[in-house]
């Protein structure tokens, strides 16, 4: 496989809910991770749900990262996904001490092409769906 980016898929339990439930934590939370991740903001958006929960994504020159909250149930959902350089561990890392999530699973997917893909030259995109599965 020719890598091209780094995903993490995160799942994080027992996180105080007025912390998941502060859309300006959030936001904070995420400028830490991508500041101490090495990555570029180009955008972020912060919405507040109501009666609770935040939805959060950050554009990033190096890709994204999205943040899903249930103070409900003092859980989050992360996802990040970065290309070239940055450190993607290390902005979870931050995220998880930010949000003082107790537990965690975090699962990392490489992110790119297949050989087989690399070594064939396409004709056609349904040729390139086909050769990936």
């Amino acid at each position: 496989m020719k890598k091209v980016g780094t995903h993490l898929v995160v799942d994080a339990w027992q996180a105080p809910s007025d912390l998941l439930n502060d859309p300006e934590r959030i936001r904070r939370a995420l400028i830490d991770a991508i500041e101490s991740g090495h990555a570029t903001l180009i955008d972020m958006c912060v919405h507040q749900f109501s009666p609770h929960g935040v939805t959060a994504t950050a554009t990033l020159a190096e890709s994204h990262i999205a943040i899903h909250t249930w103070p409900e149930h003092g859980y989050f959902a992360a996802d990040l996904f970065f290309c070239g350089q940055g450190e993607p561990k290390e902005a979870m890392r931050v995220l998880k001490e930010a949000l003082q999530a107790q537990k965690m699973e975090m699962r990392e997917i490489d992110r790119g092409f297949p050989n087989s893909v690399l070594e064939t030259p396409l004709k056609t995109e349904r040729e390139a769906v086909e050769l990936v599965g």
